[in-house]
Formats: C-alpha cells, sequence, structure tokens
C-alpha cells in the first residue's frame, strides 16, 4: 500500500512533480505545454505529456488525466504508479506499444479544485464545430436558475423546488438535463462554451504530434464521480460504430466481470454527452484505427455529486463569498471526485492496471 499511497497526491504541484520525476526516472521523453495562468498556490500550470516507445511506433496508447480538473488527483495516481510499475513498463515495451501518458489535460481545474477549465468550460463538451449552430438544452434552460440561486446554501424553497422535479421527472431525466452538455449559460454547468479552450487547442496539438505516424490507437482518459464508490466504470468512447464498440468490448470486458458499457444504448452511468473531446483523435489521426473507454471511477451518488458541482459554480460566479463558505465548498468538490481512503485508492490502482494491460494486448491482437 505504501507504493500506492505515495503515487498520489492532494495538490496538484505535488502531483505534477511526482509525475514528471517518476516518468524522467525511467527515460521517458518529456514535453511540457504551458498554461497562461497560475495555481491556486501560485505555481505554474503545464499539460505535460511523458512519451514511453518509439515516436514512429505502428500501436499507441494514450493514458490521460484531469480532462474534468479535480478528477485528476486520480487520474495523475494512476499515471504515477504506471511509470514506477516495472512489469507493467516490460509489458507494454516488449510488445512494442508506445504509450503516451497526458497528464493534467485541465491543469487550471486540476490545481483550483475545479471540474471546468479557466473559461468555466467542462473540456468534454467542448469539441464542436462552433462556426455551426450549437446543441440546445431546453431542460437545462429551464433548471438554471434553480441550479444556482443567488444564495448558499440554497434555501428551503429551492431545495423543495429540485426535489419536486426529481419526483416528477426522474433522477435519470434530472442527471441528463443538468450534464449532458449546454451552450446558452456561459456561468452554468457543463457550459461547452462558444469556441475551442486552451486545453482543447493544446490536446490537438499533442495528437497531431504523437500519434500522426500510429495505425492503431487506444485511449483510457481517466476519470471519477459516476457510479459505485471505487467501481472502474468502463464507458465506450468513441463514435456510435458497432465496429469499434466490438472491439472495446474484446479487449477490456474483462471476462465479464468489467463490462464495457455504452451511453448510445443506455447502458451507462453516463447520460448521452455533446462535444466529447475523444472526437479530436479523428480529426487529428483519421489514419489510424481508434479503440478508446473513459475509465470512471465513481465517488459519490449522483445527487450529492450534482449537489458540490452547483456549490462550485455558485462559488464562481459570487468570489465575495466568505473564505470559510470559500473552503467548504472546495473541500466538498474535493470529497467528491477524490476518495481519500487506502481502499478506494487501491481499487482504482488495480482496476487500471488490468485495463492497461488489456490494452496492450487488444492493440497487438489487432490485424
Amino acid at each position: 500500500m505504501t507504493e500506492i499511497n505515495d503515487a498520489f497526491s492532494t495538490r496538484y504541484a505535488q502531483a505534477r512533480v511526482k509525475f514528471l520525476e517518476s516518468t524522467a526516472a525511467v527515460g521517458m521523453a518529456l514535453r511540457s505545454f504551458a498554461h497562461p495562468l497560475k495555481g491556486r498556490d501560485g505555481e505554474d500550470l503545464a499539460m505535460d505529456v511523458a512519451l514511453d516507445g518509439p515516436p514512429d511506433a505502428q500501436n499507441l496508447l494514450i493514458v490521460s488525466s484531469a480532462c474534468h480538473g479535480v478528477e485528476g488527483y486520480c487520474g495523475s495516481g494512476v499515471q504515477t504508479f504506471a511509470a514506477r510499475d516495472a512489469e507493467w513498463l516490460a509489458k507494454s515495451r516488449t510488445a512494442g506499444v508506445a504509450v503516451l501518458y497526458i497528464h493534467a489535460l485541465n491543469p487550471h481545474g486540476f490545481s483550483h479544485l475545479r471540474r471546468t477549465t479557466h473559461e468555466n468550460v467542462d473540456l468534454n463538451r467542448n469539441f464542436q464545430c462552433f462556426d455551426q449552430p450549437l446543441p440546445a438544452n431546453a431542460a437545462y434552460a429551464d433548471l438554471h436558475a434553480l441550479l444556482l440561486p443567488q444564495e448558499w446554501p440554497p434555501t428551503p424553497d429551492n431545495q423543495a423546488a429540485i426535489a419536486a422535479y426529481i419526483q416528477a421527472n426522474g433522477v435519470g431525466r434530472f442527471q441528463t438535463a443538468v450534464s449532458q452538455g449546454q451552450y446558452a449559460f456561459s456561468g452554468g454547468m457543463f457550459f461547452g462554451g462558444t469556441e475551442p479552450t486552451w486545453s482543447n487547442r493544446t490536446l490537438r496539438q499533442v495528437l497531431k504530434t504523437y500519434g500522426a505516424r500510429a495505425q492503431r490507437i487506444a485511449w483510457m482518459d481517466l476519470h471519477t464521480g459516476l457510479g459505485p464508490s471505487g467501481v472502474g466504470e468502463r464507458i465506450f468512447a468513441c463514435q456510435d460504430e458497432p465496429q469499434a464498440l466490438e472491439r472495446a468490448r474484446a479487449w477490456w470486458d474483462g471476462n465479464g466481470s468489467t463490462p464495457v458499457t455504452s451511453f448510445y444504448d443506455g447502458s451507462s452511468n453516463s447520460a448521452l454527452l455533446t462535444g466529447l473531446m475523444w472526437g479530436a483523435l479523428y480529426e487529428e489521426c483519421p489514419q489510424a484505427e481508434y479503440t478508446g473507454i473513459a475509465l470512471e471511477y465513481g465517488t459519490l451518488p449522483i445527487l450529492d455529486m450534482i449537489a458540490a458541482l452547483r456549490a462550485d459554480h455558485w462559488l464562481h460566479l459570487h468570489p465575495e463569498a466568505p473564505p470559510a463558505l470559500r473552503a467548504s465548498i472546495q473541500g466538498q468538490m474535493m470529497a467528491a471526485f477524490y476518495v481519500d481512503t487506502e481502499a478506494w485508492r487501491a481499487q482504482v490502482i488495480v482496476q487500471a492496471r488490468q485495463a492497461l494491460f488489456q490494452a496492450v494486448d487488444g492493440l497487438c491482437s489487432a490485424p
């Protein structure tokens, strides 16, 4: 457990140092893309990239963290542990699979304990064609004022109105309305933006640089929040293509114990979303056959997670909030996306290692 615990961090700067030192120690090629702003402790922020393997490898595995900022405390731990895992390094290197670790897709949210980027954008709703009409989310528009009231904590009347909506429509419909993505309220929840964010543009540069020569690409994007605590749901993260889903399930189903789910068929804890990040891979690496999953580790029940996000967005809209309330909300956010126990961290690492090994076997089994 000491090795597992030591791979994880509770401050962004600490996580970044552990990742950079661990990857450099085993000879990975490093490159950093500096973020224009500073972290909550005044530290430098960056999207850091480590490549383990030849740059012209035919098979490439991408392992990314912190698409949703604060979720990086989990994902960074997985990446740092992998860099220190001799058995895993031998596995990928012997198989000739290059592994690209993208640390902190959204470093600003990672450091500031927010799910969004510094533009208040959900990165995983930001990959849209912004010269075309953006998706409408009328259900979110109906809820926006209730979700982010003038007062915090919410009044009893506000809580009753939210409860009445859930009673009338169900938790699933509430989750979908709130989380699928919206493009009309820039200060609102799950806002997809009106143009590509810094993280969007930088990720595209990374994909073009490191993926242009690969013929087969697998991508494991590490997330937290949805589902039972400690359970790593493997969510299909490709276009709605039967062949890609068949590959993902052949690679990652874990002998039936960890099925690959899909929001296309309603089997996932995730709602059907818009503007998803992995869409960029089809555009930046069109030569490659792509197979991917989001590995989503459960933390709290869905309504508790949404409550934390409501508080965080309220705080973003009210920078004048007293320090004690700010600290309370930030602590609530951390608890919603990172379970600070040995048991949870162990579950995270065990499931991630299995999925990593399976990804290499899958890439090598491709014709």
